[in-house]
């Protein structure tokens, strides 16, 4: 029997470690987890977890230290452009933006031309302006951009942005978005075949949590009449399941949406004559 186990590395605090240490749970896979440890092993998973610095990570997946990541986009892009990126995960969303303060009458990127920037986002921000033909001096920051315009350091900032309070907090509003981030499975080049075998079992896991978060499942009645209109409202993963009523001339109908048209498909529903509809979450999926 195989030894091997699967390499992981998740962030070691902050949102990101909370919805990567959920999806595992979400995939079945109990991690022991006790309280500042750096390293811990899944009890039922061939899988051990190993709780890293976001910006760390490319480095140690780029030297085999661990075999795949849970990681933003956004430090994959800056520091890992050389990394396989697997599946987009769907949560820790995020902008990487630039801001300026509130005062300043900003008109266009060109308005930053020659002007100072801190980032903790260097290549980032360097080739987004290099794009735009801007030339600009960038003051490299590992911490609290927001403050550089404020102490004088920086006349605005590229840092990552997600709802936009603390740039309100630091009188700094977002003018450009240079990319829209995400946290991903990211995979190391020098990955065994032995355990990629084990990192196919664990997407497949992964798809079908992500496939559940994104559909629900429907149950509704309808009349006969009105089955075929409504059934083309509800393409389902094959086809809606239909069985009929006690009460002659009406069916009820099974099937599974996507969550984005939810109220949009639910509306047309009703306009066809659909009554007694009822939505559940979907805990897993498998397609």
């Amino acid at each position: 029997m195989s030894t091997e186990k699967l390499r992981i590395a998740i962030q070691k605090s902050g949102r990101l470690n909370e919805d990567s240490l959920q999806i595992l749970k979400d995939a079945g896979i109990s991690i022991d987890n006790g309280k500042e440890q750096l390293k811990a092993s899944a009890r039922n998973f061939p899988l051990e977890v190993m709780y890293l610095r976001n910006g760390d990570i490319p480095q140690y997946l780029r030297d085999g230290v661990v075999d795949v990541a849970i990681l933003g986009e956004n430090v994959l892009i800056e520091k890992g452009k050389d990394i396989l990126q697997g599946e987009k995960l769907g949560f820790s969303k995020c902008r990487v933006s630039l801001a300026v303060p509130k005062s300043m009458k900003y008109q266009g990127i060109e308005d930053l031309d020659g002007k100072k920037i801190a980032t903790s986002y260097p290549n980032t921000v360097n080739e987004f302006l290099e794009k735009k033909g801007i030339s600009a001096e960038l003051h490299i920051i590992n911490g609290s951009v927001e403050i550089a315009p404020n102490i004088g350091l920086a006349d605005a900032i590229c840092d990552i942005v997600s709802s936009g309070s603390t740039l309100f907090k630091n009188n700094l509003k977002e003018v450009e978005v240079m990319l829209k981030s995400e946290a991903v499975l990211a995979i190391s080049p020098m990955i065994s075949e032995e355990r990629k075998a084990l990192l196919e079992k664990l997407q497949f896991r992964f798809k079908s949590v992500l496939d559940a978060r994104t559909s629900k499942y429907i149950l509704l009645n309808a009349p006969n009449q009105k089955l075929d209109e409504i059934i083309k409202l509800l393409p389902g993963m094959r086809s809606p399941t239909v069985l009929p009523l006690a009460e002659e001339g009406w069916s009820s109908i099974h099937t599974v949406i996507n969550e984005e048209r939810f109220w949009e498909v639910i509306d047309e529903l009703k306009n066809h004559g659909a009554e007694g509809i009822l939505v559940a979450p979907i805990e897993k999926m498998v397609i």
